[in-house]
């Protein structure tokens, strides 16, 4: 990378990154990712783009999976997003995924590649049953802001954005982005990377989109649970994952056209 050009950008992260709910399996999923990936190429074209993303993945399994096979591929951007299913997913384990997420981090530090990583948003304040989780969203997002100091990380930081607790930046499910959500994320990460054009515009409220009320919370409650918790617990009662048997929609670095 010289002079903020990019050459080789390799995306790293669970079904956000993949992209889920920006499109469908159908017609194509697109995701944040991808966005950004065009806006660099627009802006300088030639570059090749990975996405190793794979939806229900935890920070061990892009620790264990996803990492070796995006340092092999040498690249000179990485965006990482990943944490919201071990944030998510209950039992004793979660001290031990942060411990996962330093040890990654670190091995992103040594790469050389810049690196783009983000927090999570407050849940509590798109669904009520977020309130629960509030304790391990703050420790995860005290992790990444510290990592990002530490190792020099573009940050682009969505916990106290107010456009990230309005419903319709959310898919139905109230826990991905929907393809509006999507778009935010891509030009948070422009920003972050502070490419021509870019602004903080992402962060306001739009005025004509619907404001979180108790009303809007509560209805966004029975859309989690029925488009989130529900498949979560048919899977989980299976013992499978939603992602298994997928492989990555991008495997290989490779250009935009073409």
């Amino acid at each position: 990378m010289s002079h903020g050009v990019y050459t080789r950008y390799v995306a790293l992260g669970d079904s956000q990154t993949e992209g889920l709910w920006d499109g469908n399996d159908s017609a194509g999923i697109v995701g944040f990712a991808d966005r950004l990936a065009t806006m660099l190429d627009e802006l300088h074209p030639g570059l090749r783009y990975a996405n190793l993303a794979i939806r229900g993945r935890r920070i061990r399994d892009v620790l264990d999976d996803q990492l070796p096979r995006a340092l092999a591929m040498r690249p000179d951007l990485v965006s990482i997003c990943v944490g919201m299913n071990d944030i998510t997913r209950p039992g004793l384990l979660f001290d031990r995924a942060l411990a996962d997420l330093d040890l990654m981090h670190r091995q992103l530090a040594q790469s050389g590649a810049t690196v783009v990583t983000t927090t999570f948003p407050d849940i509590a304040r798109i669904v009520p049953i977020g309130r629960v989780l509030t304790s391990r969203v703050l420790r995860t997002n005290e992790a990444i802001r510290s990592a990002a100091d530490r190792h020099g990380f573009k940050l682009v930081d969505l916990y106290g954005a107010p456009s990230m607790i309005q419903p319709d930046t959310w898919s139905n499910d109230r826990v991905h982005g929907s393809t509006k959500g999507h778009i935010l994320f891509a030009a948070a990460a422009a920003e972050a990377l502070d490419l021509p054009g870019s602004n903080h515009d992402w962060v306001q409220a739009s005025a004509t989109s619907a404001q979180s009320t108790l009303r809007s919370r509560t209805y966004s409650q029975l859309l989690w649970t029925k488009n989130m918790l529900a498949p979560w617990m048919w899977h989980h009662a299976r013992g499978i994952s939603s992602g298994d048997g997928r492989e990555p929609k991008r495997p290989q670095l490779d250009s935009l056209v073409g």
